[in-house]
C-alpha cells in the first residue's frame, strides 16, 4: 500500500550562489520547510529582494526500500526553478514555481546515507514566467516536501504531478454518472466507490466503467457544498496494492451572456474577490491553518467567488473552496509581459494546473493571462490560442478566459479569444470617474451581447492609519476605498450580466517594487491588512452586500478626532432599518436597502455614537479638535500610479 511522509524538518539552507561541491561543505543554516528566504526583504520596498539562486540539503539516511517498491520525492511548490540532486546525480530540472513535480528515486539510492540536494533559482530570466508583474517572486521551497512509496503496481504518479485518478460524470435529472479514469493507463484491477457526505456507499463499479448514482446531492456552490468522496482501489490478486481517495461534487453550470453565471439551472452571480498567497513576515511559506483562516474570511464576508490569481495556489486550498463553496477562477502566472521564450513553459504550467486540479468541483474557469498586453510584444496572440486549444482539448468541461489590461478596447480581437473574457478597470483610483466602470462595461455588452463579460479587478489602495475629512482618490485613505467600493459596487448590480466580478484584492499583499502610503513594498487595494489582523470599513460595505448574517458596523473606528462641524457617520448594514444614537439621544433613523447608511452628525465636544438595528448595535467615539491629528496624515512621498507606470 501507499505510504506518504512528510519530508519538512531538518533542512540545511546555503544562502550562496555557489557550486554544488562548494554548498555541501558550507555550514549553511537549519531550517524547516515550508521557507522563503524573501520573507522580508520581499516586502520591505525598494524592488530589490534577493532574486538568486541557493541550496537546500536533507539528509534521508536509509530508506529501506523494499523489494519491488518504487519511492518517489513530492515537491508541491518551489520557486521558481528547481533543480534535484540525489547523491550527487542530478534528477530533474522543473520550470514553474508554483505547481507540484515529483521524480522518481528508485533506482538511485544508497543502502545507508541518502543525500538530497535542490538548488532553487528565482532569478530573472526570460523563459519561465512570471517575470513582470505586481507581486513579489519569493524564492525557496515554500510548500511541503514528502517521500511517497508505491509498490510495482499503482496509480500513476509520473504525469504532470496529478492525484493519479481523472474523475468526470454526467448529469441526467435527478441521477449521476461517474466514470474514473487516468491520465494515461489505469491499473488492470481498479475498482472504485462512491461514498455520501455521511461516508455511506452509495456506488460501486470499476475503473474506466460509468457508475450509476441515483437520487444524486448536487454540490451547488455555497448554497450547499454537497461532497462525496471517490475511492480508487487497485487490487493483484483480490489484494488492495494501492488506493487513491478524492473528494468530488456532481455539479452543472454554465455561462449566459445575458444572465450571467448559472448553476444547476439557478442563477448565481458570482460576487468576489481576489487573492494572493503570501502574508506578512511569512511570504508565500503558509501553514494549512492560514488557508483556513483566509477562507473563513472570504466566508464571513459572503463571497461565493474566488479569482485565485495569479498563479496555481496550493491544493489544499482547493480543497478548502470545495468544502467552503467558492466558484474559483484558476489561472497561471501568464501575465503582464509576453516573453518570446516563454510560451513553452506557459504551455507547462497550463498542463499541470489542469492535471493536478482536475477534479476540483470548485473550479469553472482556466484564466489564460492576465493584462498580457501591457507591454508591446509579438507572438502573444499565437501563444493564446495555443493555450486555448490546450483548455479545450485537456479540461472540455470548463471554459478559457481572460482578464484584460484596462486600456484594450472592446474592438480588440484580442479579447474575444478566450471563451469569457473578463476587464480590469481601476476609473475611480489610476484614473478619474469611478462612473467610468459600468459605462466601459456597458459599451463593451452592447457591441458584444453575445460575448459572456466579467469584470475581474477593480478597487483602491485603503491604508487604515491614514484618513481624510474629504475623501480624494489618490489620497490612500481608509475613507476613499469605502467610497469608491461603494460607487463602483452600485453599477455592477445594474449590470446582471456580468458572469463574475472579482474585486482586488480580499488581502494587503507584498509588491517590493511599490511604495505606497507610506508602507513599502506592498499594495494596500486589500479589504484586510496583510497580517490579516484588521479588516478595513470596505470589508463591512461587501459583507452588507452579501453576507446573510445580521450585522451593523459603525465605520471610521480609526478616524476619532475630526475636525469638521458636522461629519459623515456612515454604517454598514445589511438590514433595512438603521438607527443612530448620539450621547444617548436617537439622531435618526434611516430605512430601505441602502446597504451604506450615511448619517450627517453635529461635532461639538466629544460625540459617542451607537447603531442599532433590532438587537443589533455598534459603536465608536468622535473628538472634535482645532487641527488636524497630524497620525492621520501621510508625510512621506507616495507613488500612486501604477506600479508598472512607477518603473
Amino acid at each position: 500500500m501507499r505510504q506518504v511522509a512528510l519530508l519538512n524538518e531538518n533542512w540545511k539552507f546555503v544562502e550562496a550562489e555557489i557550486s554544488y561541491e562548494e554548498a555541501l561543505t558550507h555550514e549553511g543554516e537549519r531550517i524547516d520547510v515550508p521557507h522563503t528566504w524573501n520573507n522580508l526583504d520581499g516586502q520591505n520596498g525598494g524592488g530589490d529582494y534577493k532574486r538568486a539562486a541557493y541550496w537546500y540539503f536533507k539528509e534521508l539516511g536509509d530508506l529501506k526500500k523494499k523489494e519491488g517498491e518504487h519511492l518517489y520525492l513530492d515537491f508541491a511548490g518551489v520557486n521558481s526553478t528547481a533543480t534535484v540532486y540525489l547523491n550527487g546525480k542530478k534528477l530533474t530540472e522543473h520550470d514553474g514555481g508554483y505547481s507540484r513535480f515529483r521524480v522518481e528515486i528508485t533506482d538511485l539510492l544508497s543502502q545507508k546515507e541518502n543525500l538530497l540536494a535542490v538548488c532553487v533559482d528565482n532569478r530573472p530570466n526570460e523563459r519561465v514566467y512570471p517575470q513582470t508583474a505586481d507581486f513579489t517572486f519569493y524564492g525557496g521551497i515554500y510548500r511541503d516536501v514528502k517521500l511517497v512509496r508505491v509498490g510495482n503496481v499503482h496509480f500513476e504518479l509520473d504525469y504532470l504531478g496529478s492525484s493519479g485518478i481523472k474523475i468526470e460524470s454526467k448529469l441526467s435529472d435527478n441521477d449521476a454518472e461517474i466514470i474514473v479514469k487516468a491520465w494515461h493507463e489505469l491499473p488492470k484491477d481498479t475498482r472504485v466507490e462512491v461514498l455520501d457526505h455521511e461516508g455511506k456507499v452509495v456506488a460501486k463499479g470499476k475503473g474506466n466503467e460509468w457508475i450509476k448514482i441515483a437520487n444524486v446531492h448536487r454540490w451547488d456552490g455555497v448554497r450547499d457544498p454537497y461532497l462525496y468522496s471517490v475511492v480508487a482501489r487497485a487490487y493483484v490478486n483480490e489484494e488492495v496494492v494501492d488506493e487513491i481517495k478524492e473528494s468530488y461534487g456532481f455539479r452543472e453550470f454554465f455561462v449566459d451572456p445575458k444572465k450571467g453565471f448559472i448553476l444547476n439551472g439557478k442563477p448565481l452571480p458570482l460576487r468576489g474577490a481576489a487573492r494572493h498567497q503570501d502574508r506578512l513576515g511569512k511570504g508565500n511559506a503558509i501553514s494549512y491553518e492560514d488557508m483556513v483562516e483566509d477562507a473563513d474570511i472570504m466566508k464571513e464576508v459572503g463571497a461565493n467567488t474566488v479569482r485565485l490569481a495569479h498563479y496555481q495556489h496550493a491544493d489544499e486550498y482547493y480543497d478548502i473552496c470545495d468544502r467552503y463553496g467558492f466558484l474559483v477562477w484558476s489561472e497561471i502566472p501568464y501575465i503582464s509581459r509576453h516573453m518570446a521564450d516563454g510560451v513553452e513553459n506557459t504551455v507547462s504550467q497550463m498542463k499541470e494546473l489542469i492535471a493536478q486540479t482536475y477534479n476540483h468541483p470548485s473550479i469553472i474557469t482556466r484564466g489564460l493571462s492576465n493584462e498580457i498586453t501591457m507591454k508591446r510584444s509579438s507572438g502573444k496572440t499565437k501563444a493564446h490560442k495555443i493555450l486555448n486549444q490546450l483548455v479545450h482539448d485537456m479540461d472540455p468541461s470548463r471554459p478559457s478566459c481572460m482578464a484584460n489590461f484596462a486600456m484594450m478596447l472592446a474592438f480588440n480581437p484580442f479579447c474575444h479569444i478566450a471563451d469569457l473574457t473578463a476587464m480590469n478597470f481601476y476609473h475611480g483610483w489610476y484614473t478619474p470617474f469611478t462612473w467610468l466602470n459600468g459605462f466601459r462595461l456597458s459599451f463593451f455588452h452592447l457591441f458584444f451581447p453575445k460575448k459572456p463579460l466579467g469584470f475581474s479587478e477593480y478597487g483602491a489602495e485603503g491604508m487604515p492609519n491614514i484618513h481624510a475629512e474629504k475623501p480624494r482618490r489618490g489620497d490612500n485613505s481608509e475613507e476613499y476605498q469605502l467610497i469608491c467600493h461603494y460607487k463602483v459596487y452600485k453599477s455592477l448590480e445594474k449590470r446582471p450580466y456580468l458572469w463574475a466580478t472579482h474585486l482586488w484584492n480580499m488581502f494587503d499583499f507584498a509588491a517590493d517594487a511599490r511604495n505606497v502610503g507610506g508602507d513599502p513594498g506592498k499594495n494596500h487595494k486589500g479589504l484586510v491588512t496583510f497580517d490579516r489582523k484588521l479588516k478595513k470599513d470596505a470589508f463591512y460595505l461587501y459583507k452588507a452586500f452579501w453576507s446573510n448574517e445580521p450585522f451593523v458596523h459603525v465605520c471610521g473606528k480609526r478616524f476619532v478626532d475630526r475636525c469638521a462641524k458636522k461629519i459623515h457617520v456612515y454604517v454598514c448594514s445589511n438590514q433595512e432599518e438603521v438607527s443612530l444614537y448620539v450621547n444617548g439621544k436617537l439622531l435618526q433613523t434611516q430605512k430601505g436597502k441602502k446597504r451604506l447608511f450615511d448619517f450627517i452628525v453635529p461635532l461639538n465636544g466629544d460625540l459617542k455614537v451607537i447603531a442599532k438595528s433590532g438587537s443589533l448595535s455598534d459603536s465608536t467615539s468622535f473628538r472634535k479638535v482645532s487641527t488636524p491629528n497630524p497620525e492621520y496624515v501621510l508625510h512621506v512621498k507616495s507613488n500612486n500610479a501604477s506600479w508598472e507606470k512607477k518603473k
